[in-house]
């Protein structure tokens, strides 16, 4: 065991960060709400097959948990002994996946005698917004994952409500599935904001969906640019290959624009102190630089978490058990993890 340069205080707040919810296998140590390791395992078994197979990710997180874990606590200079509570993503996820975590969780908890705290994943994404940042409260959030798209009001780092989802698909759904169109390969989201930024994001134009309220949806988008495709390329075989950076500038730029429009209706709604970007699409230049823009427009304080912090990361499960430890609010043993976000 390595010695940390500053041990924590014998009475620190110690929180062992778990996060299995879908491909990644990651472990982070937080001491007193800083965060003193965060490791993470990426699984590249998932991309012959354009998106993640569940029992080969479940069997991924048993190989991976145990060493990601250790090598956590060994960058943290901390012992199992030191802990004071486990946090792990009870779900939504994948539920073989989050099996996996949510086991080696429960057996920390019993070996070494300390409660265990079963976090949210969604509420996890917007706690990583606390990690770096003094945030100016209530703030409005907008979370953007491969499986979910929400704006979120935040009164509280454990005092949130969700005001607005998408109907249909997600935003880092419709990225995923507009570069399987274009066979670019997996995870889309990353090679299409790569080819974006050498195109023309004005060139072709694609629709944005009429919903109520502050909802979102990205299913129309997805179906346009498949039939797109098929027509340009009827005209001339070599189309794609022709326009493909153009073609996803402009696709990213309507999802862009549609996920502002909506922010955009909330803060006049609602007017937050502050603006917040979460979740693994927030790593998006396009989107990051337009919600930064938004917080000028808007004058608001808009934060965005730490490229290490925006896809699924154990640190901040470990933020959000944080919080939840300091008010005795622990998960009981018997308690299974669920796939679904309506828990």
């Amino acid at each position: 065991m390595t010695t940390p340069l500053n041990p924590p205080k014998p009475h620190a707040s110690i929180i062992l960060g778990i996060e299995s919810s879908c491909d990644d296998t990651a472990a982070s140590v937080l001491c007193d709400g800083k965060i003193l390791a965060n490791v993470a395992a990426s699984q590249s078994v998932h991309e012959q097959y354009g998106g993640v197979v569940p029992e080969l990710a479940s069997r991924a997180h048993q190989s991976n948990i145990i060493p990601v874990i250790d090598q956590a606590l060994k960058q943290a200079g901390i012992s199992h002994e030191q802990l004071s509570a486990v946090a792990v993503t009870q779900g939504p996820g994948l539920m073989g996946s989050l099996l996996v975590g949510n086991n080696v969780a429960k057996g920390l908890c019993i070996a070494h005698n300390v409660p265990l705290i079963g976090v949210n994943h969604l509420q996890a994404h917007v706690a990583a917004l606390f990690i770096d940042h003094e945030i100016a409260l209530p703030m409005l959030c907008l979370l953007v994952s491969g499986g979910h798209t929400q704006l979120i009001w935040v009164e509280a780092i454990d005092s949130m409500e969700i005001i607005g989802s998408t109907q249909d698909d997600a935003a880092g759904e419709a990225f995923d599935k507009a570069a399987k169109l274009m066979g670019l390969g997996y995870p889309g989201g990353p090679l299409v904001d790569k080819l974006a930024k050498e195109g023309d994001a004005t060139k072709y134009p694609f629709p944005d969906a009429h919903t109520e309220g502050l909802n979102f949806s990205f299913s129309g988008i997805k179906t346009s640019l498949l039939y797109f495709l098929r027509d340009k390329q009827k005209e001339d075989s070599a189309f794609l290959e022709k326009e493909i950076r153009h073609i996803c500038a402009s696709y990213q730029h309507q999802i862009v624009a549609s996920l502002m429009k909506r922010l955009e209706k909330a803060i006049k709604e609602k007017k937050p102190a502050s603006l917040g970007l979460s979740g693994g699409v927030s790593a998006n230049s396009a989107l990051r630089n337009a919600f930064v823009l938004m917080g000028k427009q808007k004058q608001l304080p808009a934060y965005i978490p730490d490229f290490a912090y925006c896809t699924d990361n154990a640190a901040m499960v470990a933020m959000a058990g944080y919080h939840r430890f300091l008010q005795g609010d622990f998960t009981s043993l018997d308690a299974t993890p669920y796939a679904r976000a309506a828990h």
